[in-house]
């Protein structure tokens, strides 16, 4: 390794993770005539390559979750102060919005974003709740758009602007995902490949997909629903078959957790204390 310290290491492996997830945006820009299928580039494609780029990261360093997501982050600070006007950039408007309003940012964009940070923090490489997320999110719910424009024909009675095409391909994207990134995660160790596990994410993503198709997500925003349906089925899924063990980075067997920074940072809040009182 070029580095045999863990946090310069991670640093290194924030600064490539965000070079390879700006790429998409940054190339979405050159086309806003065609702002739909851009923006499910970005959607499908940006949290996937970031994605991607976990096994980068080092095991031993603490704060490996906390440095990951530094590229979303930044663009959670970008959404934000465009979707309120303060900045004007119509390249990012064109290829976040769906019709073309800067406010909407504050809404699916930054859900979206958000959505992926706080599944890194707490879910890590190691929980197959990560898995489940990321990937209903990213490409279940961007192929789920493609498929019902083009062949949705056939709309769902109990909410007349989702289709079965849509839902079908929101349920295939999402299980599709989850299975590969299952199995790439595996060769590092991270989490376990087996038929339970691909049964529970193929579970996972029949509740995402009922989920998205619900009125409700059409009022608030998919990008916030099927993220907390993802969680929340996922958690009693997973605890179903005894996956225990990995539900969050809190209780995971890989170094970097919550709960060492924690210890660490209380650690030294005592020791201050101590030499405070001498």
């Amino acid at each position: 390794m070029w580095t045999d310290n863990p946090l310069v290491r991670d640093a290194g492996a924030a600064v490539l993770t965000g070079v390879a997830a700006a790429v998409v945006p940054a190339s979405g820009r050159r086309s806003p005539t065609a702002r739909c299928w851009t923006r499910k580039l970005v959607h499908i494609t940006v949290g996937l390559v970031y994605f991607l780029m976990w096994p980068l990261f080092s095991s031993d360093d603490v704060y490996a979750p906390f440095l990951a997501p530094l590229i979303i982050v930044i663009n959670i600070i970008k959404v934000t102060v465009i979707g309120l006007g303060v900045v004007k950039d119509e390249g990012v408007v064109n290829s976040m919005t769906r019709h073309g309003d800067y406010r909407e940012l504050l809404k699916g964009p930054l859900y979206y974003a958000c959505a992926i940070t706080l599944t890194t923090i707490v879910f890590w490489r190691t929980s197959p709740i990560s898995i489940a997320v990321i990937c209903n999110l990213c490409a279940g719910d961007g192929v789920a758009d493609i498929a019902g424009r083009r062949f949705g024909h056939v709309k769902l009675p109990h909410n007349p602007e989702k289709s079965y095409a849509g839902s079908i391909a929101m349920f295939l994207g999402g299980f599709i995902a989850s299975v590969l990134y299952m199995c790439y995660f595996n060769i590092f160790g991270f989490v376990d490949k087996s038929w339970t596990m691909v049964a529970a994410f193929g579970v996972i993503s029949l509740a995402a997909a009922v989920v998205e198709s619900l009125p409700i997500s059409t009022r608030l925003d998919d990008n916030l629903t099927v993220p907390l349906a993802s969680v929340v089925v996922g958690a009693l899924v997973f605890y179903s078959i005894g996956a225990t063990n990995r539900l969050c980075c809190v209780s995971n067997e890989d170094g970097s957790s919550i709960s060492t920074i924690l210890e660490m940072v209380f650690a030294g809040s005592s020791r201050s204390q101590q030499v405070a009182a001498a």
